[in-house]
């Protein structure tokens, strides 16, 4: 798929086929995690990646807009280390941020849908993955193969038009 047409069709995808996601894909969709940019290449990320359904049920109860994880075939967490300076913070969420857009777009080039979902229980995360105290679970993404209809590029998007978002030169 063209880079246009990739980010035209990326969606929210919250129902799934009950397909298994190749290891080669969700290794592609990784790595262009890990290929993110990042301030001072600093890479404040780390991912945690399970296939195994009764995790992923456990990990959709940690935020009510997350029950589309149960159903997906793989779910990523993203995680951070507590910032050593608040100043970090700011930059890291950014970081993760294009971390998960990267992996999402990834994911579209292999037709494969995404959905995003917050953490609200940190301790049930950490303890639910394993993940040492002082790291923070920053976001969920579910992947899987859209169970409603292929990825394709969306013609008229639901977004505000152009002209009402950009503000050229000034407000």
């Amino acid at each position: 798929m063209e880079t246009w047409d990739t980010i035209c069709a990326r969606r929210n995808v919250r129902t799934y086929r009950d397909t298994p996601v190749r290891t080669a894909d969700l290794d592609r969709i990784l790595e262009a995690g890990r290929r993110a940019p990042s301030a001072s290449n600093r890479q404040p990320w780390d991912f945690v990646v399970t296939t195994d359904r009764s995790t992923m049920e456990a990990l959709s109860t940690l935020w009510r807009g997350g029950r589309h994880l149960a159903s997906a075939a793989a779910v990523v967490v993203l995680t951070l280390r507590e910032p050593t300076e608040e100043r970090y913070r700011t930059l890291d969420q950014f970081d993760l941020g294009q971390a998960a857009m990267a992996m999402q777009l990834a994911a579209v080039d292999r037709g494969i849908g995404s959905g995003h979902s917050a953490v609200g229980d940190q301790e049930a995360a950490r303890r639910i993955l394993s993940i040492p105290d002082e790291w923070i679970c920053a976001y969920m993404l579910a992947f899987g193969y859209p169970a409603d209809r292929l990825l394709a590029p969306i013609r008229r998007p639901n977004r505000r038009p152009l002209e009402e978002v950009v503000h050229r030169g000034r407000w």
